[in-house]
C-alpha cells in the first residue's frame, strides 16, 4: 500500500517513514502544503497523512481543495492542537480521522489498517480466499494453516490482490499502490515479483490462486479466470 505523507517536522516526517516503510508501505513525502496538494492530485495513494500546521497551504486548506476534486482517498490529519474544536474543523474539512501529538507509532498504524479496512469495505483484519489468509497487521501469512514467509514488497503486492480478490489489477495499479514516486515504471519488477510470489503462494497445492492475464494484469481467484 502507497501512502502519501504531508509533515513539515523533518524529523518526525523521517521517522514516520521508516516505520512505514519497515511495515512495507511505498511513502512518498511532502514539507509543505502546496507540494503535498500536487502529489495528491497527480499520484494514487491509499492513505494521506496530512498534518494540519504546514507552510504555503495549511493542512485544513489542502484538505479541503483535494475534496474539491472529488477525490476519496482517505486522510488521517495530524495535530499537536488536542481542542475539539480543531479536530472538529479537520473533520468538516473532509479529512476521516484524527491522530493528536505526541502518538506512539502503533496507534498510527492501527488507524491506517483502520482506514484501510474501511476503504476496502472490509469487516475483519484478516484477508482470506480458499486456504490463504494474510494478516496485515500482523504481516503474516498463511496456506493450508502453513506460515509463509514474504519480503514486504511481496507482501505487499499480495495484499493489494487480495484486498481486490476476482478483480483485475493491472501492472500500473500495482506500481501505482506498492512503489513510490522514484519508481522505474519501465523495468520488469512487477513480473520478477508475480512470478516469486505464484512459487510461494501457489507450488504445491492444485488449486492456483495468483493468476496472469497476458496484456491484462494480474488476479486472485480461486477459479480461472475467463479472458
Amino acid at each position: 500500500m502507497r501512502i502519501l505523507l504531508v509533515e513539515d517536522e523533518k524529523r518526525l516526517s523521517h521517522y514516520i517513514k521508516k516505520g512505514l516503510v519497515e511495515e512495507g508501505f511505498a511513502v512518498d513525502q511532502a514539507y509543505d502544503g502546496e507540494e503535498g496538494l500536487y502529489f495528491a492530485k497527480e499520484e494514487t495513494y491509499d492513505i494521506i497523512i496530512l498534518d494540519v500546521m504546514l507552510p504555503k497551504l495549511s493542512g485544513v486548506e489542502v484538505c479541503k481543495r483535494f475534496r474539491g476534486f472529488k477525490k476519496t482517498t482517505p486522510i488521517l490529519m495530524l495535530t499537536a492542537r488536542s481542542e475539539t474544536e480543531d479536530k472538529i474543523l479537520g473533520l468538516e474539512s473532509g479529512a476521516d480521522d484524527y491522530l493528536t501529538k505526541p502518538f506512539v507509532f502503533a496507534e498510527l498504524k492501527a488507524r491506517i489498517n483502520a482506514l484501510l479496512r474501511r476503504s476496502y469495505r472490509q469487516v475483519s483484519n484478516i484477508l482470506t480466499i480458499r486456504d490463504l489468509e494474510i494478516d496485515p497487521t500482523k504481516h503474516s501469512v498463511k496456506r493450508d494453516k502453513k506460515d509463509i514467509k514474504l519480503t514486504p514488497k511481496e507482501f505487499a503486492i499480495l495484499e493489494l490482490l487480495m484486498r481486490r480478490k476476482y478483480e483485475v489489477v493491472t501492472r500500473t495499479q500495482v506500481i501505482e499502490h506498492v512503489w513510490d514516486y522514484n519508481f522505474d515504471s519501465l523495468s520488469n519488477v512487477v513480473d520478477v515479483f508475480i512470478g516469486t510470489l505464484r512459487k510461494k503462494i501457489d507450488r504445491g497445492h492444485k488449486t492456483k490462486l495468483i493468476h496472469t492475464l497476458h496484456g491484462v494484469g494480474y488476479m486472485i481467484s480461486d477459479k480461472t479466470p475467463k479472458v
